[in-house]
């Protein structure tokens, strides 16, 4: 009898354990915010605003156009605040090149934070400066060879321009999201691994105007019926040099081939 009796004490030990093993191991498995999130692949296009008139088919060039995406719920900004972008699509130091009197990239983006290095590889002087929403700043002359750095520390649109040259120009954008793609050459977009749910859609192209250069938005939702951003339809670019004044807000003077800035440094 007292035999029988521990060996179903013994049995019910034994699954006891058994028990809390396998819950603690589920408990692994369920705990909250451990669950990926049901995610789509994002895709859109960008159209060009009256590419298509009386049935015509206009061949245009695509704008270079950037879109992204801002969570509207709390829970989802919680989401993409834990999950920065995948650093090996980033370089360590983001770099606007000044070569050939342009800057290269022409556009750049970053998250909001990060420092962007301007070398400057042409045999002559640059001032690049930017006094636009974004980031405000002014390097001032530095010659060739050298660098200057600048910390861009909020989310906007800089448009970087340069004192001495004014065919020079470039845009950094800089956002405090992940959940952003540049239109290709075909004016394609892809946005991976974006959570279900609501966002504003931000949209920022060439064909912008510095007088207009706000980026478009909308309300969109993701899910798992609904996972395309449908039509992106950008003005066409008015033109290969954006009008701006130099940093003094007064027009260029024009090149004097005399001066030391202009010259090619030896």
């Amino acid at each position: 009898m007292a035999s029988a009796m521990s060996h179903r004490i013994l049995i019910l030990i034994v699954a006891m354990v058994l028990w809390t093993g396998a819950a603690g191991l589920l408990a692994q498995v369920i705990t909250p915010g451990t669950l990926p999130a049901s995610t789509a692949t994002v895709r859109g296009r960008v159209q060009v605003i009256g590419a298509e008139r009386n049935g015509k088919k206009r061949h245009e060039a695509i704008p270079k156009t950037v879109v992204w995406l801002t969570p509207i719920s709390s829970a989802e900004v919680e989401t993409l605040s834990t999950e920065p972008r995948s650093s090996s699509t980033l370089p360590a130091t983001p770099q606007l090149v000044q070569k050939n009197k342009s800057f290269q990239p022409h556009i750049l983006v970053v998250p909001a934070g990060s420092e962007v290095e301007f070398p400057n590889r042409d045999p002559f002087f640059h001032n690049v400066f930017s006094l636009f929403e974004g980031k405000r700043f002014d390097l001032g002359l530095y010659e060739a060879g050298t660098s200057r750095m600048v910390r861009f520390d909020r989310s906007g649109i800089s448009y970087i321009f340069c004192n001495i040259h004014p065919e020079m120009s470039a845009v950094v954008i800089t956002l405090t999201t992940h959940l952003y793609d540049v239109s290709n050459a075909d004016g394609h977009l892809t946005l991976a691994a974006v959570p279900y749910g609501r966002y504003m859609l931000h949209v920022w192209s060439e064909g912008m105007s510095l007088e207009n250069a706000q980026p478009l938005t909308r309300e969109i939702t993701i899910a798992e019926n609904s996972s395309t951003l449908g039509p992106i339809r950008v003005p066409e670019v008015p033109g290969l040099r954006v009008t701006h004044k130099n940093k003094y807000g007064r027009e260029y003077d024009d090149p004097t081939p005399n001066n030391s800035v202009y010259n090619q440094q030896p």
